[in-house]
């Protein structure tokens, strides 16, 4: 399950398409936790549809692999004399595994124990979107708007499978480069930007 597309003559063999089907199901967990939990009046489908967006990011699931130890789990699936460590740290890749893994929780148990699962593996990242949403590009046009300048957001790269594609977005103010960022989406990539450049004009 753990074997990356790069060490597979077939990329059949990869766990992309596990990823490709859990990404769905960790989807469908997380909407099946929150929206029966929050009054209509106050947490319509937009800001439903941000908790998610922000629960299960690629950041998010990076996180959750870390706590379940998946980098060392990676990298001991690499084949003999294939060094795994850089992969084992990188967003998409662990937020890749991250999903596979559900997917297989999904094939082996069905949706309603994985959700579970799911929901519990999440919970700090669930929390955290509920209590502190980020809201970074936001916050960056409020800023940049009390200077008199606005902010825009180029796309420089688009990598991966179609159904794994990541998106590298530039975050533009008159001209100058103020932040970079990648995500699984262009909005999850130009939040990323938004947040790198809001801590280059803090700083």
């Amino acid at each position: 399950m753990f074997t990356h597309a790069s060490w597979s003559e077939r990329r059949s063999e990869s766990y992309e398409r596990l990823a490709f089907l859990g990404d769905s199901v960790l989807s469908l967990a997380v909407t099946t936790y929150l929206y029966p939990r929050f009054e209509a009046e106050r947490f319509g489908a937009g800001r439903l549809t941000k908790i998610r967006a922000q629960a299960v990011s690629g950041r998010s699931c990076k996180e959750v692999a870390e706590r379940l130890d998946l980098p060392r789990r990676l990298e001991d699936s690499a084949p003999e004399g294939v060094s795994a460590a850089a992969l084992a740290r990188t967003e998409r890749v662990l937020a890749s595994v991250v999903e596979a893994l559900i997917g297989a929780c999904y094939l082996a148990f069905a949706f309603e124990r994985t959700a579970a699962a799911v929901v519990e593996s999440f919970a700090p990242e669930i929390e955290a979107a509920l209590e502190h949403p980020e809201d970074a590009k936001s916050e960056l046009q409020e800023l940049l708007a009390r200077r008199g300048e606005s902010v825009g957001y180029r796309v420089i790269s688009e990598e991966g499978p179609p159904h794994q594609r990541t998106f590298a977005v530039r975050a533009v103010v008159n001209g100058r480069e103020v932040g970079n960022g990648s995500g699984r989406s262009k909005k999850d990539a130009e939040q990323a930007a938004a947040r790198a450049a809001l801590e280059e004009l803090e700083s």
